[in-house]
């Protein structure tokens, strides 16, 4: 059973940095592209970045840009996503995800929500001094 487990979460002030880690389990890791998406208070969710299966291709949505680095460590079915200058509006849930058979992260295709069937349950981030 494919699973997703996010983790790296919490309270951080602006300016400050954090690294998630989503940890995946029941299916061959490095054939599946992973996403990151983010939903805050009263918004919907969007998304931020992803990566193909080997990690050649990786892409960002604007809120992510120059900031957000995705990484992956096949050997250890883990993704990463590390987040720099951080600022009170990146507080939200992050959310990884594997998207539906077929789908590769490109720099050319936005990350969207209906592209991705099996999500992680979330890790909260919160951006506050």
């Amino acid at each position: 059973q494919l699973q997703l487990v996010e983790s790296g979460g919490g309270l951080v002030q602006p300016g400050g940095s954090l690294t998630l880690s989503c940890a995946a389990s029941g299916f061959t890791f490095d054939w599946y592209s992973i996403g990151w998406f983010r939903q805050a208070p009263g918004k919907e969710r969007e998304g931020i970045s992803c990566i193909s299966g080997s990690g050649s291709s990786t892409n960002y949505e604007d809120p992510a840009k120059g900031r957000f680095t995705i990484s992956r460590d096949n050997a250890k079915n883990t993704v990463y996503l590390q987040m720099n200058s951080l600022k009170p509006e990146d507080t939200a849930v992050y959310y990884c995800a594997a998207p539906a058979a077929g789908y590769f992260c490109s720099a050319y295709v936005a990350i969207q929500e209906r592209d991705f069937d099996s999500w992680g349950q979330g890790t909260q981030v919160t951006v506050s001094s």
